[in-house]
């Protein structure tokens, strides 16, 4: 209880140091997301999949927003087929299995807890080790927005096929 206190507050002072974060409860998650600098891939991902109106809307969304880093990490060659218009469909499964419908903050989980995703899957949370999302870390938490709140990842997390 005292390390998942002591990571919370952690997170939650680095996020308010952040120039790109601090503030940004009066933008949208896109918005929030541009303006960070380390969501390029995250951005034109939501823009090839025409999910960017959509979030952009009222919600209240939750999103595991991962790094571009955590794209990066990704085999060669796999966000670049993901892009191509063809696949739009994969790839809007993929990005809404990232979405989870309303607001949910780091305060709000328990270990093993399931999270329905837009995508209609779901995915397990976990505590106690730090917070993670699937097999993914979240390296920065409860960053606000004005229309939900966006948890950094340091994996992109996939369905099941």
């Amino acid at each position: 209880m005292i390390r998942r206190t002591f990571l919370a507050l952690s997170a939650a002072a680095a996020i308010a140091s952040t120039p790109a974060v601090a503030g940004s409860n009066s933008k949208d998650i896109v918005d929030t997301a541009v303006s960070a600098g380390s969501f390029a891939t995250l951005v034109a991902a939501v823009q090839a999949a025409g999910l960017v109106d959509t979030l952009k809307g009222d919600g209240p969304f939750t999103v595991f927003a991962p790094t571009d880093e955590a794209f990066a990490a990704l085999p060669e060659g796999t966000v670049e087929t993901l892009l191509k218009p063809e696949n739009k469909d994969q790839l809007t499964a993929i990005l809404t299995y990232h979405v989870v419908p309303g607001k949910v903050m780091s305060g709000d989980l328990s270990d093993g807890m399931m999270a329905a995703t837009a995508q209609g899957g779901e995915v397990k949370i976990g505590t106690m080790n730090g917070v993670t999302v699937n097999e993914a870390n979240v390296v920065s938490a409860d960053v606000i927005a004005s229309n939900g709140v966006i948890h950094v990842i340091d994996k992109v997390i996939l369905p099941s096929s």
